[in-house]
Protein backbone atom coordinates (compact mmCIF):
# COMPACT_ATOMS: atom_id res chain seq x y z
CA UNK A 1 0.00 0.00 0.00
CA UNK A 2 2.67 2.14 0.92
CA UNK A 3 4.79 1.92 -2.09
CA UNK A 4 1.47 2.54 -4.22
CA UNK A 5 1.22 5.73 -1.82
CA UNK A 6 4.76 6.80 -3.03
CA UNK A 7 4.35 5.52 -6.74
CA UNK A 8 1.26 7.81 -6.52
CA UNK A 9 2.74 10.77 -5.15
CA UNK A 10 5.72 10.99 -7.68
CA UNK A 11 3.70 10.83 -10.66
CA UNK A 12 1.47 13.84 -9.44
CA UNK A 13 4.73 15.58 -8.81
CA UNK A 14 6.33 14.74 -11.92
CA UNK A 15 2.99 16.11 -13.47
CA UNK A 16 3.67 19.53 -11.45
CA UNK A 17 6.87 19.69 -13.14
CA UNK A 18 5.78 18.95 -16.50
CA UNK A 19 3.29 21.63 -16.03
CA UNK A 20 6.57 23.99 -14.86
CA UNK A 21 8.52 23.26 -17.80
CA UNK A 22 5.22 23.75 -20.01
CA UNK A 23 5.13 27.40 -17.98
CA UNK A 24 8.57 28.20 -18.28
CA UNK A 25 8.53 27.49 -21.93
CA UNK A 26 5.72 30.33 -22.78
CA UNK A 27 8.05 32.66 -21.44
CA UNK A 28 6.06 32.53 -17.92
CA UNK A 29 7.61 33.03 -14.19
CA UNK A 30 8.03 30.21 -11.86
CA UNK A 31 7.16 29.61 -7.98
CA UNK A 32 9.11 28.71 -5.03
CA UNK A 33 6.91 25.48 -5.26
CA UNK A 34 7.10 24.81 -9.06
CA UNK A 35 11.15 24.94 -9.09
CA UNK A 36 11.44 22.99 -6.02
CA UNK A 37 8.87 20.32 -7.45
CA UNK A 38 11.62 20.47 -10.69
CA UNK A 39 14.83 20.48 -8.84
CA UNK A 40 13.47 17.57 -6.44
CA UNK A 41 12.17 15.47 -9.45
CA UNK A 42 16.09 16.17 -11.42
CA UNK A 43 18.29 15.72 -8.40
CA UNK A 44 16.89 12.13 -7.88
CA UNK A 45 16.83 12.05 -11.62
CA UNK A 46 13.03 11.00 -11.91
CA UNK A 47 12.18 13.65 -15.11
CA UNK A 48 14.23 12.01 -17.25
CA UNK A 49 17.25 13.29 -19.67
CA UNK A 50 14.50 14.55 -21.96
CA UNK A 51 12.14 16.74 -20.17
CA UNK A 52 15.78 17.70 -18.17
CA UNK A 53 17.12 19.37 -21.47
CA UNK A 54 13.44 20.91 -22.18
CA UNK A 55 13.65 23.15 -18.95
CA UNK A 56 17.58 23.81 -19.78
CA UNK A 57 16.92 24.97 -22.85
CA UNK A 58 13.77 26.97 -21.63
CA UNK A 59 15.63 28.77 -19.28
CA UNK A 60 18.45 29.48 -21.79
CA UNK A 61 16.02 31.24 -23.78
CA UNK A 62 14.10 33.35 -21.61
CA UNK A 63 16.58 33.83 -19.07
CA UNK A 64 15.01 33.92 -15.24
CA UNK A 65 14.19 36.82 -13.32
CA UNK A 66 15.89 37.68 -9.90
CA UNK A 67 13.45 36.11 -8.06
CA UNK A 68 13.42 32.80 -9.83
CA UNK A 69 17.20 32.81 -9.39
CA UNK A 70 17.07 32.90 -5.76
CA UNK A 71 14.18 30.74 -5.83
CA UNK A 72 16.61 28.22 -7.91
CA UNK A 73 19.33 28.54 -5.99
CA UNK A 74 17.50 27.98 -2.81
CA UNK A 75 15.98 25.02 -4.04
CA UNK A 76 18.90 23.35 -5.73
CA UNK A 77 21.20 23.50 -2.62
CA UNK A 78 17.85 22.19 -0.19
CA UNK A 79 17.62 19.22 -2.02
CA UNK A 80 20.98 18.15 -1.32
CA UNK A 81 22.95 17.28 1.69
CA UNK A 82 24.79 20.22 3.31
CA UNK A 83 28.52 20.84 5.27
CA UNK A 84 28.39 22.13 8.99
CA UNK A 85 30.89 24.20 9.93
CA UNK A 86 30.97 26.97 12.78
CA UNK A 87 32.17 30.66 12.07
CA UNK A 88 33.59 32.39 8.71
CA UNK A 89 33.80 30.11 6.29
CA UNK A 90 35.95 31.12 3.32
CA UNK A 91 35.28 30.01 -0.18
CA UNK A 92 36.38 30.97 -3.92
CA UNK A 93 34.99 30.36 -7.42
CA UNK A 94 35.46 31.36 -10.95
CA UNK A 95 33.17 31.30 -14.19
CA UNK A 96 36.39 29.64 -15.88
CA UNK A 97 36.58 28.62 -18.95
CA UNK A 98 40.74 29.55 -18.80
CA UNK A 99 42.83 26.54 -19.02
CA UNK A 100 46.20 26.18 -16.83
CA UNK A 101 45.44 29.32 -14.21
CA UNK A 102 45.43 26.87 -11.04
CA UNK A 103 44.96 29.77 -8.10
CA UNK A 104 42.71 27.41 -5.64
CA UNK A 105 45.40 25.42 -4.76
CA UNK A 106 47.82 28.34 -3.44
CA UNK A 107 44.58 30.34 -2.32
CA UNK A 108 43.45 27.59 -0.24
CA UNK A 109 46.46 27.03 1.95
CA UNK A 110 47.29 30.88 2.32
CA UNK A 111 43.53 31.33 3.97
CA UNK A 112 43.60 28.67 5.98
CA UNK A 113 47.13 29.35 6.94
CA UNK A 114 46.20 33.04 7.88
CA UNK A 115 43.37 31.20 10.50
CA UNK A 116 40.40 30.74 8.44
CA UNK A 117 38.43 27.76 7.52
CA UNK A 118 38.29 27.25 3.85
CA UNK A 119 36.70 23.88 2.75
CA UNK A 120 36.99 23.80 -0.96
CA UNK A 121 35.29 21.06 -3.15
CA UNK A 122 36.12 21.54 -6.84
CA UNK A 123 34.86 19.99 -10.20
CA UNK A 124 36.80 17.80 -12.55
CA UNK A 125 37.23 19.59 -16.07
CA UNK A 126 34.43 20.00 -18.15
CA UNK A 127 35.25 22.77 -20.75
CA UNK A 128 39.09 22.88 -19.32
CA UNK A 129 42.06 20.02 -19.62
CA UNK A 130 42.03 20.07 -15.95
CA UNK A 131 40.05 20.67 -13.22
CA UNK A 132 40.88 21.15 -9.70
CA UNK A 133 40.07 18.24 -8.21
CA UNK A 134 41.91 16.57 -11.17
CA UNK A 135 45.16 18.86 -10.37
CA UNK A 136 44.87 18.40 -6.62
CA UNK A 137 44.61 14.55 -7.28
CA UNK A 138 48.10 14.51 -8.43
CA UNK A 139 49.37 15.38 -4.68
CA UNK A 140 46.45 13.38 -3.11
CA UNK A 141 42.77 12.07 -3.11
CA UNK A 142 39.87 14.05 -3.34
CA UNK A 143 37.25 11.43 -2.56
CA UNK A 144 35.32 11.98 0.42
CA UNK A 145 32.36 11.84 2.77
CA UNK A 146 31.05 14.71 4.15
CA UNK A 147 32.13 13.36 7.39
CA UNK A 148 35.47 13.08 6.35
CA UNK A 149 35.44 16.40 4.77
CA UNK A 150 34.29 17.64 8.45
CA UNK A 151 36.98 15.63 10.31
CA UNK A 152 39.78 16.73 7.50
CA UNK A 153 38.58 20.66 8.02
CA UNK A 154 38.48 20.84 12.23
CA UNK A 155 41.90 18.96 11.79
CA UNK A 156 43.76 21.46 9.63
CA UNK A 157 41.82 24.32 8.40
CA UNK A 158 40.89 23.93 5.23
CA UNK A 159 40.59 20.93 2.22
CA UNK A 160 40.80 20.80 -1.48
CA UNK A 161 38.02 17.80 -2.60
CA UNK A 162 35.43 16.69 -5.71
CA UNK A 163 32.70 18.16 -4.79
CA UNK A 164 30.72 15.60 -7.86
CA UNK A 165 29.69 12.85 -5.42
CA UNK A 166 28.97 14.84 -1.97
CA UNK A 167 25.20 15.18 -3.09
CA UNK A 168 25.45 18.95 -2.47
CA UNK A 169 23.34 20.35 -4.81
CA UNK A 170 22.61 17.60 -6.97
CA UNK A 171 20.17 18.77 -9.17
CA UNK A 172 23.12 20.80 -10.67
CA UNK A 173 25.06 17.18 -11.83
CA UNK A 174 22.02 16.28 -13.77
CA UNK A 175 22.03 19.63 -15.08
CA UNK A 176 25.45 19.91 -16.08
CA UNK A 177 25.38 16.15 -17.73
CA UNK A 178 22.70 17.42 -19.96
CA UNK A 179 24.36 20.83 -21.13
CA UNK A 180 28.02 19.31 -21.61
CA UNK A 181 27.51 17.65 -24.98
CA UNK A 182 25.30 21.00 -25.99
CA UNK A 183 28.36 23.21 -24.68
CA UNK A 184 26.00 25.71 -23.97
CA UNK A 185 25.89 27.19 -20.16
CA UNK A 186 23.56 30.20 -19.60
CA UNK A 187 24.73 33.22 -17.74
CA UNK A 188 21.84 32.40 -15.18
CA UNK A 189 22.68 28.48 -15.09
CA UNK A 190 26.88 29.47 -14.23
CA UNK A 191 25.41 32.11 -11.07
CA UNK A 192 23.08 29.46 -9.54
CA UNK A 193 25.16 26.91 -10.16
CA UNK A 194 27.96 28.55 -8.20
CA UNK A 195 25.76 29.71 -5.58
CA UNK A 196 23.72 27.03 -4.65
CA UNK A 197 27.04 24.89 -3.79
CA UNK A 198 28.66 27.27 -2.22
CA UNK A 199 25.27 27.74 0.26
CA UNK A 200 25.51 24.12 0.40
CA UNK A 201 29.19 23.75 1.52
CA UNK A 202 28.24 26.39 3.84
CA UNK A 203 30.26 29.67 2.63
CA UNK A 204 29.90 32.94 4.43
CA UNK A 205 32.61 34.94 2.92
CA UNK A 206 33.18 34.44 -1.28
CA UNK A 207 35.82 35.67 -3.43
CA UNK A 208 34.62 35.17 -6.93
CA UNK A 209 36.81 35.18 -10.52
CA UNK A 210 35.17 36.59 -13.03
CA UNK A 211 38.13 36.38 -16.47
CA UNK A 212 36.59 37.84 -19.43
CA UNK A 213 38.47 37.23 -22.57
CA UNK A 214 37.64 36.46 -26.74
CA UNK A 215 38.16 32.65 -25.79
CA UNK A 216 36.34 32.64 -22.55
CA UNK A 217 33.45 31.59 -21.10
CA UNK A 218 32.38 35.16 -20.79
CA UNK A 219 33.35 37.78 -23.54
CA UNK A 220 32.68 40.98 -22.70
CA UNK A 221 32.67 43.48 -19.48
CA UNK A 222 29.61 44.27 -20.07
CA UNK A 223 28.13 40.59 -19.63
CA UNK A 224 30.60 40.11 -16.57
CA UNK A 225 29.12 43.06 -14.89
CA UNK A 226 25.99 41.98 -15.38
CA UNK A 227 27.16 38.59 -14.03
CA UNK A 228 28.63 40.12 -11.06
CA UNK A 229 25.24 42.10 -10.12
CA UNK A 230 23.17 39.17 -9.97
CA UNK A 231 25.93 36.99 -7.97
CA UNK A 232 25.47 40.19 -5.56
CA UNK A 233 21.91 39.93 -5.28
CA UNK A 234 21.98 36.00 -4.29
CA UNK A 235 24.77 36.44 -1.96
CA UNK A 236 22.77 39.24 -0.22
CA UNK A 237 19.82 37.23 -0.07
CA UNK A 238 21.32 34.59 1.17
CA UNK A 239 24.15 36.39 3.54
CA UNK A 240 26.97 35.50 1.93
CA UNK A 241 29.54 38.57 2.35
CA UNK A 242 31.26 38.59 -1.60
CA UNK A 243 34.21 40.34 -3.38
CA UNK A 244 34.10 39.81 -7.40
CA UNK A 245 37.10 40.45 -9.26
CA UNK A 246 36.55 40.96 -13.29
CA UNK A 247 39.97 40.61 -14.78
CA UNK A 248 40.73 40.37 -18.66
CA UNK A 249 42.54 37.06 -19.82
CA UNK A 250 44.58 37.02 -22.75
CA UNK A 251 46.60 33.79 -21.77
CA UNK A 252 47.13 31.52 -19.47
CA UNK A 253 48.24 32.47 -15.99
CA UNK A 254 50.81 29.53 -15.55
CA UNK A 255 53.09 27.92 -17.74
CA UNK A 256 51.23 24.38 -17.31
CA UNK A 257 48.45 22.91 -19.09
CA UNK A 258 46.58 19.35 -17.56
CA UNK A 259 46.95 17.72 -14.38
CA UNK A 260 50.39 17.04 -13.70
CA UNK A 261 51.90 20.25 -15.48
CA UNK A 262 49.31 22.29 -13.20
CA UNK A 263 50.39 20.60 -10.14
CA UNK A 264 54.04 21.36 -11.01
CA UNK A 265 52.86 25.04 -11.54
CA UNK A 266 51.37 24.99 -8.20
CA UNK A 267 54.33 23.64 -5.87
CA UNK A 268 56.50 25.76 -8.11
CA UNK A 269 54.67 28.87 -6.22
CA UNK A 270 54.53 27.59 -2.93
CA UNK A 271 58.10 26.55 -2.90
CA UNK A 272 59.26 29.70 -4.19
CA UNK A 273 61.09 28.38 -6.83
CA UNK A 274 63.43 31.09 -9.26
CA UNK A 275 61.28 29.19 -12.30
CA UNK A 276 57.48 29.71 -11.34
CA UNK A 277 54.55 31.26 -13.19
CA UNK A 278 54.63 34.73 -11.47
CA UNK A 279 51.29 35.74 -13.37
CA UNK A 280 49.82 32.31 -11.89
CA UNK A 281 51.01 33.62 -7.81
CA UNK A 282 50.28 37.57 -8.62
CA UNK A 283 46.58 36.79 -9.60
CA UNK A 284 46.23 34.56 -6.41
CA UNK A 285 47.59 37.23 -4.04
CA UNK A 286 44.85 39.34 -5.70
CA UNK A 287 42.28 36.90 -4.74
CA UNK A 288 43.69 35.76 -1.72
CA UNK A 289 44.30 39.46 -0.69
CA UNK A 290 40.57 40.64 -1.41
CA UNK A 291 39.20 37.24 0.88
CA UNK A 292 41.07 37.98 3.24
CA UNK A 293 40.06 41.39 3.39
CA UNK A 294 36.33 40.32 3.61
CA UNK A 295 36.90 37.80 6.37
CA UNK A 296 39.77 40.31 8.39
CA UNK A 297 36.87 42.86 8.29
CA UNK A 298 34.66 40.28 10.17
CA UNK A 299 37.22 38.89 12.67
CA UNK A 300 39.28 41.81 13.68
CA UNK A 301 41.32 39.44 16.13
CA UNK A 302 42.93 38.26 13.02
CA UNK A 303 43.85 41.39 12.46
CA UNK A 304 47.82 42.70 12.09
CA UNK A 305 46.80 46.16 10.44
CA UNK A 306 48.09 44.50 6.85
CA UNK A 307 46.06 44.67 3.80
CA UNK A 308 44.28 41.30 2.88
CA UNK A 309 47.02 40.75 0.04
CA UNK A 310 50.11 42.01 2.39
CA UNK A 311 49.27 39.35 4.87
CA UNK A 312 48.72 36.97 1.86
CA UNK A 313 51.90 37.89 0.60
CA UNK A 314 53.96 37.02 3.83
CA UNK A 315 52.16 33.70 4.03
CA UNK A 316 53.21 32.80 0.67
CA UNK A 317 56.59 33.91 0.83
CA UNK A 318 57.41 33.18 4.81
CA UNK A 319 57.16 29.37 3.75
CA UNK A 320 53.84 29.12 5.48
CA UNK A 321 51.27 28.68 2.73
CA UNK A 322 53.56 25.50 1.49
CA UNK A 323 53.19 23.87 5.48
CA UNK A 324 49.74 24.36 5.29
CA UNK A 325 49.84 22.46 2.29
CA UNK A 326 51.41 19.87 3.13
CA UNK A 327 49.44 19.63 6.15
CA UNK A 328 46.23 19.39 3.73
CA UNK A 329 47.72 16.60 1.62
CA UNK A 330 48.98 14.20 4.58
CA UNK A 331 44.99 15.05 6.11
CA UNK A 332 43.41 14.19 2.64
CA UNK A 333 46.25 10.99 2.43
CA UNK A 334 49.24 12.25 0.04
CA UNK A 335 52.13 12.17 0.66
CA UNK A 336 53.19 15.66 2.23
CA UNK A 337 57.15 15.48 1.05
CA UNK A 338 56.13 15.61 -2.46
CA UNK A 339 57.50 17.99 -4.31
CA UNK A 340 58.76 19.71 -7.97
CA UNK A 341 61.16 16.86 -8.74
CA UNK A 342 59.25 14.26 -8.13
CA UNK A 343 55.98 15.29 -10.45
CA UNK A 344 58.20 13.51 -13.62
CA UNK A 345 56.93 14.52 -17.21
CA UNK A 346 55.90 12.27 -20.08
CA UNK A 347 59.19 10.83 -21.97
CA UNK A 348 57.04 11.38 -25.46
CA UNK A 349 57.19 15.17 -26.04
CA UNK A 350 56.98 17.07 -29.06
CA UNK A 351 58.64 20.63 -29.27
CA UNK A 352 56.89 23.11 -31.18
CA UNK A 353 58.69 25.51 -33.06
CA UNK A 354 57.90 28.89 -34.34
CA UNK A 355 58.03 29.01 -38.38
CA UNK A 356 58.50 32.35 -38.59
CA UNK A 357 60.47 35.80 -36.90
CA UNK A 358 57.69 38.02 -34.76
CA UNK A 359 56.29 38.97 -32.16
CA UNK A 360 52.94 37.08 -30.99
CA UNK A 361 50.00 38.90 -30.93
CA UNK A 362 47.05 36.30 -29.79
CA UNK A 363 46.63 33.38 -28.33
CA UNK A 364 43.71 30.51 -28.48
CA UNK A 365 42.65 29.35 -24.88
CA UNK A 366 40.32 27.23 -27.23
CA UNK A 367 42.48 25.75 -29.55
CA UNK A 368 44.79 25.23 -26.32
CA UNK A 369 41.75 22.90 -24.59
CA UNK A 370 40.94 21.29 -27.81
CA UNK A 371 45.09 20.23 -28.23
CA UNK A 372 45.47 19.17 -24.65
CA UNK A 373 42.45 16.92 -24.97
CA UNK A 374 43.53 15.57 -28.52
CA UNK A 375 46.79 14.45 -26.08
CA UNK A 376 44.77 12.73 -23.16
CA UNK A 377 44.13 15.26 -20.81
CA UNK A 378 42.68 14.74 -17.96
CA UNK A 379 42.19 11.16 -18.36
CA UNK A 380 46.16 11.29 -19.31
CA UNK A 381 47.70 12.84 -15.93
CA UNK A 382 50.99 13.70 -17.87
CA UNK A 383 49.21 14.77 -21.03
CA UNK A 384 48.86 18.43 -21.63
CA UNK A 385 50.96 21.56 -23.04
CA UNK A 386 53.72 23.51 -21.35
CA UNK A 387 53.81 27.13 -22.73
CA UNK A 388 57.20 28.25 -23.29
CA UNK A 389 56.37 31.75 -24.75
CA UNK A 390 54.13 34.55 -23.65
CA UNK A 391 52.08 37.32 -25.73
CA UNK A 392 54.09 40.35 -26.65
CA UNK A 393 57.43 38.04 -26.83
CA UNK A 394 59.97 38.43 -29.59
CA UNK A 395 60.74 35.27 -30.97
CA UNK A 396 62.65 34.08 -33.97
CA UNK A 397 62.83 31.37 -36.55
CA UNK A 398 63.00 27.96 -34.85
CA UNK A 399 62.31 29.14 -31.41
CA UNK A 400 60.37 26.89 -28.77
CA UNK A 401 56.69 28.08 -29.14
CA UNK A 402 55.52 25.35 -26.26
CA UNK A 403 56.00 21.55 -25.52
CA UNK A 404 53.00 18.95 -26.14
CA UNK A 405 53.09 15.76 -23.50
CA UNK A 406 51.16 12.55 -23.90
CA UNK A 407 51.53 8.81 -22.65
CA UNK A 408 50.50 7.66 -25.93
CA UNK A 409 52.46 8.19 -28.85
CA UNK A 410 49.65 8.10 -31.41
CA UNK A 411 47.55 11.04 -29.51
CA UNK A 412 51.06 12.89 -29.67
CA UNK A 413 51.01 12.83 -33.70
CA UNK A 414 47.49 13.41 -34.06
CA UNK A 415 47.80 16.87 -31.73
CA UNK A 416 51.07 17.58 -33.64
CA UNK A 417 49.10 17.31 -36.96
CA UNK A 418 45.98 18.89 -35.17
CA UNK A 419 48.04 21.96 -34.66
CA UNK A 420 48.84 22.93 -38.15
CA UNK A 421 45.20 23.51 -38.76
CA UNK A 422 44.05 24.98 -34.78
CA UNK A 423 46.97 26.83 -33.69
CA UNK A 424 47.67 28.33 -30.45
CA UNK A 425 49.84 31.53 -31.31
CA UNK A 426 49.70 34.05 -33.67
CA UNK A 427 52.34 36.20 -34.53
CA UNK A 428 52.94 39.60 -36.26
Amino acid sequence: MNSRLTKDNHSKQSLKALDAIKKKLLGKKLNYREIYTLMDEISHERLGPILTTYFVAAGFKEGFSQQELYHLTQAMAETGARLHFKGIVADKHSTGGLAGTRTTMILVPIVAAAGFTIPKNSSRAITTPSGTADTMEILAPVVFTPKEIQRIVQTVGGCIVWGGHLGLAPADDVIIQVEEPLSFESFDKIIVSIMAKKIASGATHLILDIPVGKTLKINHFKDAEIVADKFGYLAKRFGIKLAVDINQAFEPAGHGVGPLLEARDVLKVLEQRPDRPFMLEAKTLRLAGKLLNLCLSDNKKKDTGKSGEELATEILTSGKALEKMQQIIRAQGGNPHISVENLRMSQMKYEVLSSQKGIITTFNNKNLTIIAKILGAPTDKKAGVYLVRRIDERIDKNDILCILYSSDKWRLKEAVETLQHVPIYQLS
